[in-house]
C-alpha cells in the first residue's frame, strides 16, 4: 500500500502540495489525471523517492521513500516521461541493470520484446523515441515489481502499439502490484484505468473507481441546448452538446473520461457531494 498523509511540497516559494492525503491499494491501475502543473510529475517523484517532501508522510509498502533503502528500490519501476537511455545495446542494458531486480524475469522479456518487434541486440540510442519506450516497458514489466509509474507512457507510440500496451498492461496487473500511469491522453487509457484521481491546484479532488462513477453520473450527447437546472456539466461539441448529469435511473453508463474530466475541474464540489451523499 501507498500512504500519503499531510503531504507538503515547495519549489522555493511556491507552494505546491499542503496536507496532501491519499491511499493506493495493490490490484488496482490507477490514472493519475491533471491539467499541466497540476503536480502529477511531481506527485510521482514523491512516491517514487527522487523528490523529498517538505512535510507529512509519504509510505511505500512501509517503507520511506526518502531513505532510497533497497529494499524499495528494488519494487519499484518508474517510467519517467523524458528519460536517458545509455549508448548500449538491450541485451547490455539488461545485464547491467536486470540483478537490481530479484524476480526479473529474462523469459518474460524476450516476449514482450517479440511482440513489439524488437531486436535484442539493437543499441538504444539507434531506436526512435516510441520503441525506447517500448523496450523500457517491456524491461519494467519483466522486473515483476510491486510498483509499476508510468508517466505520459502512450506518448511517442503509434496506434498498434497503444493497443499493445493496454492489453499488456492489463494482462500483468495483479493483486499484489500497484500500476500508476500519469497522462493527458486520457482516451487511450479508457477501459484501462481504474480508480481515476484528479489533481488539480495541489489537491486531490476527485478519486472514485469506475464502478462507482458510473452508478453516479450519466453523460449523454444531446441535440438541443440542455436545461441547466440538473446540468453538472456541458460541452459543445460536433453534432450538439455533451452533458453531465446526475444518474437518477439505476442504470450504469459508459463513462468517458475527458469528458469526466473536464466535468470534475468545472464542477467538482457538487459532482463530490453525489458520492459522499450514499455514505
Amino acid at each position: 500500500m501507498i500512504k500519503i498523509e499531510n503531504l507538503s511540497f515547495s519549489y522555493g516559494r511556491k507552494k505546491l502540495f499542503k496536507d496532501l492525503d491519499i491511499q493506493l491499494k495493490p490490484g488496482n491501475i490507477y490514472g493519475l489525471l491533471g491539467r499541466n502543473g497540476a503536480g502529477k510529475t511531481t506527485l510521482l517523484k514523491l512516491i517514487s523517492g527522487l523528490r523529498y517532501p517538505g512535510g507529512g508522510e509519504c509510505r511505500v509498502f512501509d517503507y520511506s521513500p526518502q531513505k532510497r533503502l533497497p529494499g524499495l528500490l528494488r519494487e519499484i519501476y518508474f517510467i519517467p516521461e523524458e528519460y536517458f537511455v545509455p549508448p548500449v545495446n538491450m541485451l547490455r542494458y539488461v545485464k547491467i541493470y536486470a540483478p537490481f531486480y530479484p524476480r526479473f524475469d529474462q523469459k518474460v522479456l524476450k516476449g514482450y520484446l517479440k511482440e513489439f518487434g524488437l531486436e535484442i541486440d539493437t543499441k538504444l540510442t539507434e531506436l526512435s523515441y516510441g520503441e525506447k519506450k517500448k523496450f523500457l516497458l517491456a524491461f519494467g514489466i519483466a522486473t515483476d515489481c510491486r510498483l509499476l509509474i508510468l508517466d505520459e507512457p502512450t506518448n511517442g507510440l503509434d496506434i498498434p502499439a497503444k493497443s499493445q500496451f493496454r492489453r499488456i498492461l492489463a494482462s500483468v496487473q495483479a493483486d499484489n502490484r500497484i500500476i500508476i500511469i500519469s497522462t493527458h491522453q486520457v482516451r487511450d487509457m479508457e477501459n484501462l484505468i481504474d480508480p481515476i484521481i484528479i489533481l488539480d491546484d495541489g489537491q486531490i479532488i476527485f478519486n472514485q473507481y469506475i464502478h462507482d462513477i458510473t452508478k453516479h453520473l450519466v453523460i449523454n450527447m444531446e441535440q438541443e441546448s440542455p436545461d441547466t437546472g440538473d446540468v453538472l456539466y456541458s460541452a459543445d461539441v460536433l453534432g450538439g452538446h455533451v452533458v453531465v448529469k446526475e444518474n437518477t435511473s439505476g442504470e450504469e453508463s459508459k463513462i468517458e473520461l475527458e469528458t469526466l474530466f473536464n466535468a470534475v475541474i468545472s464542477n467538482s464540489d457538487k459532482i463530490n457531494k453525489l458520492f459522499v451523499r450514499e455514505r
